[in-house]
């Protein structure tokens, strides 16, 4: 059934759209992805068949905790071809302690699935699901919720969400915003399923109003729809907990939880190496063979499949999607100007590494530099973001100084972080993405383009002026601030396109729907959760929202206040003092940032990771200089994040302090100088070790190609002892 849905999907999908200018939510993820997604869809659509045959047979509801025993379950489970958990002696190898590996697993070497990529969110409160097992809240019409029905979420966009002007933050510029949405693709992406029929029909869930699996459309007032995929979900829960629980249908993260620049680098190994400039043996990204921006500076890659769906000039050469660590990376022209300045700032720091290093493989730099990149990414996000979006105080209440790793922390995210509280940032979306001149004005050749102009546009990028405009538009522009009468731009709420939709989508009612979809509990739940006051009455909900024209609004949609959705209820929460966020989405999000800094081996502030010169230089980088280094920019605030209008508060690039690699520099040990550097192997590379008190080489070979012979060399005497190994193609099975 899963399979003959998906069949049907493809042969749409083959289909060319007559649209192809709008904002994808089908993103590509990696075929390990695809896998797990499809095994956990067998998984739960099994479960499904067997509640059916048994409602048949005896005329009545049943759950599959009450059909299965431990032993179906765990059957099913191999029957699915649901992954095994990864066993804690893999990670006692060498190889998993000097650097992360691109999935993430290993970091945690007890519980090695911790924080690693495909695996499940995890539930920070039990989920609650119509059925108790997986039927999305919503899912059933005439379903009562504390006595009522809930409202529709295109109801609640229309009549509480969506507003036709914003306010700007005069506090903090556009950029402040942008970091946000490019940080959360660090940390999350909940794939949508790979199916777009349903399993018990194969109705296209593009033409259908009917909740069949995976299709569970928004509804609108007028009778008709939008169409929804519902999340893919995880196959199980490892036996150890209840069996209810261990049936309940769970969401996947498809990538890595922690801040460790996923985004740029990939999460799976066959990424990884096809991001890589590999045959240039210099520990570089892969750079654009075709464009260069007008100062000779590197694009990003064009994807490996072409045509591809975005959006192009119709004037001139064809311009093709981007290819990134992420796939989500064309969504936007800010996304590909963050994406494009990491990609020459990890190629900058490899050239110097290499230069003062030469006696490192190309391995060496590669690793180095991406470790480097991680910590940058660690500390601008600690350090200068997350206190403006919290407030100081609440960083103090639920993050604190940094106490060093403790395994015993789960870095997994958490669904209500991903879903809901993160998400917060929808309310600061502006309408207009602005591009500016080396004056900070409006661009005399690239004007400000309406958002919706600019999805799926890399086509700007190459052919209006490179990332210098839309970088000095984030820079430049102050951003636009959420108020509980100002929560989403009409942009989003109206005029969202989306590329395999021939309709305007709206993105409350998309994220309404899908904390439904993954069952998240409501708003109140998440309050008390949090060691807040519940809301009862009107009264306790104008003081929270301090706006009680909006309190009321919501309380005749939802009619009781234990029914309002916990995004929608964490959005027009009234701000902390210093903050851009309200009590509960500062608890939520600053709960997470903990875990995910505090339960990260590889924090930048972890002992043995960075000696204290390393560090010292780190803490002296910042976005701004990052920006200086790989721009034509050449004037700019200290802190990007705030917003100074031109040219009060800019300094030139020279004034900005400047992290020196110059700590990186290490000197050939005295046993290298004596057996020089191992040999290089086709097909693989190695890194140095001196864990055993011997120096020693580790090979290991790129995504694709198997190691045969010893993977690890030892300098004796004055020779390499033993032959390095070889890299060979895995034969081919006809």
């Amino acid at each position: 059934m899963v399979d003959n849905a998906l069949h049907h999907s493809r042969q749409r999908w083959r289909t060319p759209p007559h649209s192809r200018h709008g904002f994808r939510f089908h993103f590509q993820t990696e075929s390990g992805s695809q896998e797990i997604s499809r095994a956990g869809e067998v998984f739960h659509t099994a479960l499904q068949v067997l509640k059916n045959r048994a409602k048949q047979k005896y005329k009545r509801n049943f759950t599959a905790s009450e059909l299965l025993s431990w032993e179906n379950v765990e059957l099913l489970a191999e029957l699915s071809q649901c992954p095994s958990e990864t066993n804690p002696a893999v990670c006692e190898g060498s190889h998993h302690s000097k650097y992360r590996t691109i999935s993430g697993v290993c970091n945690n070497r007890q519980n090695p699935g911790w924080g690693a990529a495909n695996t499940a969110l995890v539930r920070w409160l039990p989920a609650e699901y119509e059925d108790g097992e997986g039927e999305p809240k919503g899912w059933n019409r005439e379903w009562l919720h504390n006595g009522f029905q809930l409202p529709l979420p295109r109801s609640v966009s229309r009549e509480i969400i969506r507003s036709s002007c914003k306010w700007k933050d005069d506090d903090y510029s556009q950029l402040l915003v942008d970091w946000g949405q490019y940080i959360d693709h660090d940390v999350t992406f909940t794939p949508q399923s790979i199916r777009s029929a349903a399993f018990w029909t194969d109705v296209d869930c593009q033409k259908s109003c009917e909740n069949l699996h995976p299709c569970f459309p928004i509804q609108t007032e007028d009778s008709h729809c939008m169409p929804f995929h519902r999340s893919t979900p995880d196959c199980y829960i490892r036996s150890g907990s209840d069996i209810q629980q261990a049936l309940q249908r769970q969401q996947l993260n498809a990538i890595t939880s922690y801040i460790d620049a996923s985004l740029i680098y990939g999460h799976t190994p066959q990424l990884q190496s096809a991001l890589r400039d590999l045959p240039g043996l210099n520990g570089k990204l892969a750079i654009n063979d075709q464009f260069k921006d007008p100062h000779g500076r590197s694009y990003l890659p064009f994807v490996a499949k072409t045509p591809s769906a975005c959006r192009t000039d119709q004037q001139g050469e064809r311009v093709e999607c981007f290819r990134a660590g992420d796939s989500r990376v064309n969504e936007g022209l800010t996304l590909i100007a963050l994406h494009t300045l990491w990609l020459r700032e990890h190629n900058r720091i490899a050239e110097i590494l290499k230069f003062i290093n030469d006696h490192w493989s190309p391995m060496v730099v590669y690793q180095e530099t991406r470790k480097i990149i991680g910590a940058l990414h660690q500390i601008i996000t600690m350090r200068d973001y997350v206190p403006k979006i919290i407030g100081l105080q609440s960083f103090e209440d639920y993050i604190g100084p940094y106490g060093g790793y403790d395994p015993t922390v789960d870095a997994s995210a958490s669904n209500v972080f991903a879903t809901a509280a993160f998400r917060f940032g929808h309310g600061t979306i502006s309408p207009i993405l602005s591009r500016l001149n080396e004056s900070f004005q409006q661009h005399e050749h690239f004007p400000h383009l309406r958002l919706h102009k600019s999805f799926f546009s890399p086509w700007r990028i190459v052919k209006e002026g490179g990332i210098e405009p839309t970088i000095r538009g984030m820079i430049g522009t102050a951003a636009p601030a959420a108020g509980p009468n100002t929560l989403l731009a009409e942009e989003v709420t109206e005029l969202l396109l989306v590329l395999d939709s021939q309709q305007h989508m709206d993105l409350a009612s998309l994220n309404l729907q899908r904390g439904r979809d993954h069952g998240l509990p409501g708003y109140n739940e998440w309050r008390e959760f949090c060691g807040l006051k519940r809301v009862t009455t009107l009264d306790d909900l104008a003081v929270v929202v301090r706006d009680r024209r909006v309190a009321e609004k919501i309380l005749h949609l939802y009619k009781h206040p234990n029914n309002i959705d916990v995004w929608l209820g964490g959005l027009v929460e009234n701000f902390l003092p210093g903050s851009r966020t309200g009590p509960l989405f500062a608890c939520l999000i600053g709960k997470q940032i903990k875990f995910l800094r505090d339960g990260d081996r590889f924090w930048w502030e972890a002992e043995g990771v960075f000696t204290q010169q390393q560090k010292e230089e780190l803490l002296k980088s910042s976005l701004s200089q990052i920006i200086c280094d790989n721009t034509d920019i050449q004037e700019i605030p200290k802190d990007s994040f705030r917003f100074g209008q031109y040219p009060a508060g800019y300094v030139h690039c020279s004034d900005l302090p400047s992290m020196s690699l110059d700590a990186w520099r290490e000197e050939k040990s005295h046993d290298l100088q004596l057996c020089g550097s191992p040999k290089r192997i086709k097909n693989g590379d190695f890194i140095f070790s001196s864990k055993s008190g011997k120096l020693t080489a580790l090979y290991s070979c790129y995504h694709g190609f198997k190691l045969k012979g010893a993977a690890e060399i030892v300098c004796e005497g004055n020779r390499w002892k033993h032959e390095p190994p070889q890299c060979t193609e895995p034969p081919l099975i006809c």
